[in-house]
């Protein structure tokens, strides 16, 4: 028991969407825009005026997700891709509820 609490205590955690050890910056940076178009239309869903935002957000986010999807590498990076597409397709749902595409 102390070799495995010994092994962990001089271990650090680090959060990385690299699990298998190699690089994917293409797929790495894919995911995190996914995700950041994604919780943009999501919040921007839940006010009104902002309607178009949500929407063009919201269906940018949900194709570039089902890209990222598609070349994934990873676990991690498709573990996101799944956050920003759900974020994202509730975004444009609810923005083409308020309103749609256009002011």
């Amino acid at each position: 028991m102390q070799r495995v609490s010994r092994r962990l205590r001089g271990r650090s955690f680090r959060l990385t969407l690299n699990s298998d050890g190699r690089r994917h910056p293409a797929q790495n940076v894919l995911s995190v825009v996914t995700v950041g178009c994604g919780l943009v239309a999501f919040v921007c869903a839940f006010i009104p005026a902002a309607h178009a935002v949500a929407a063009w957000l919201g269906t940018t986010g949900f194709v570039v997700g089902l890209l990222s999807q598609y070349v994934s590498a990873t676990t991690p990076e498709r573990s996101l891709n799944i956050v920003g597409i759900v974020a994202s397709f509730v975004g444009v749902v609810l923005g083409i509820y308020h309103g749609g595409f256009f002011f």
